[in-house]
């Protein structure tokens, strides 16, 4: 399996700035690693290149999208990344980084802190998401004060305040 190291230039990580040259966008890739085989021809990878449809000519923009498909498991450097994906056990992976870095999460006093915060933090945030998304719901109703809201959103009067601001013309 062929490796590559993309250099990201720490100023410039997320694009360009007004005025720049089309030349100065960063080379992008966007890898997706799908349960199933979602383009259902039975690879285990697909590139997607984008093209002009009235041409047909390649549009050359240095975007890359892949599609991994992590049903196939096989000999490859691939079937067998994907095989460690699902592995719950260190041991039988097949690559030693990867497996190392497992062990050291799932094992190791502070990998498992680390990855405690993480999960926790992750936990926290999609509670949050669910708590606005309710908040928006009850201020939809126009039923309801702020403090009424907030109070069974679990959000600040100032945070939903804010929400009904951000609510469409």
């Amino acid at each position: 399996m062929r490796q590559s190291r993309l250099p990201i230039d720490p100023i410039q990580k997320c694009g360009t700035h007004s005025g720049s040259s089309y030349d100065d966008l960063n080379e992008a890739y966007i890898i997706f690693i799908t349960e199933n085989d979602v383009l259902r021809a039975g690879l285990p990878i697909y590139h997607i290149h984008r093209m002009v449809e009235e041409t047909g000519a390649v549009f050359n923009d240095q975007s890359h999208i892949i599609y991994v498909n992590s049903q196939i498991k096989d000999e490859s450097a691939l079937g067998k990344l994907m095989h460690d994906f699902f592995c719950t056990d260190a041991k039988d992976m097949f690559y030693p980084v990867l497996a190392e870095r497992v062990q050291y999460f799932k094992q190791d006093a502070k990998g498992v802190a680390t990855m405690c915060r993480a999960m926790e933090e992750m936990r926290n945030e999609t509670v949050r998401e669910r708590n606005i998304e309710i908040a928006k719901t009850m201020l939809a109703s126009k039923k309801l004060s702020y403090e009424d809201i907030a109070l069974f959103s679990g959000l600040t009067v100032d945070e939903v305040k804010s929400l009904d601001a951000k609510k469409p013309a």
